[in-house]
């Protein structure tokens, strides 16, 4: 497989410090217990609209119980679902929405290789644009600067959106 084209270069994210813990994290997002994706923050630039993160997988991972004769890996849709919870933190924190936004969308994703327990998942987002209330954001996820997850995703904020999480902050 060629080199892929980093959003970051994996030199500036593997030993970046944390900018932001799960307590910061959880101010911007919603999820809680089993759908938490993200362990920390390690890099933002908002003049380049990007930002890098991280998962440390553990073995007991919701999903990991189902594997009872394989190595279990984590399900491709849970690194689309950090790498949205990733760019809600960015959006929301740098008031890209006024409202909570949500997932609403995947595009050209395509999966490379695997994570799993023991593993540090990094990803990466860049904010393509920003349309009225629909967000579009590239995204990669990494495991020791190997490139296992990529694609576009789209989040948005819509009416029925406004009303159910007004309250969350």
């Amino acid at each position: 497989m060629p080199r892929p084209s980093w959003i970051v270069e994996p030199e500036r994210w593997e030993a970046a410090p944390v900018i932001a813990d799960l307590a910061a994290i959880r101010h911007y997002n919603p999820q809680r217990f089993e759908m938490e994706q993200l362990t920390a923050v390690t890099c933002e630039d908002p003049a380049h609209h990007v930002c890098v993160g991280y998962k440390d997988l553990a073995r007991n991972e919701f999903w990991v119980r189902g594997y009872a004769l394989h190595s279990p890996v984590m399900p491709p849709l849970l690194m689309c679902e950090a790498a949205a919870q990733l760019a809600n933190y960015y959006a929301w924190k740098h008031k890209l929405y006024t409202v909570q936004g949500g997932f609403v969308g995947l595009r050209n994703v395509r999966c490379r290789g695997s994570a799993g327990p023991g593993d540090r998942l990094f990803v990466l987002v860049r904010l393509l644009r920003i349309r009225g209330t629909l967000l579009t954001c590239q995204f990669q996820c990494a495991v020791r600067k190997r490139l296992v997850c990529e694609g576009i995703l789209l989040g948005g904020v819509f009416t029925w959106m406004k009303n159910q999480w007004a309250d969350v902050t």
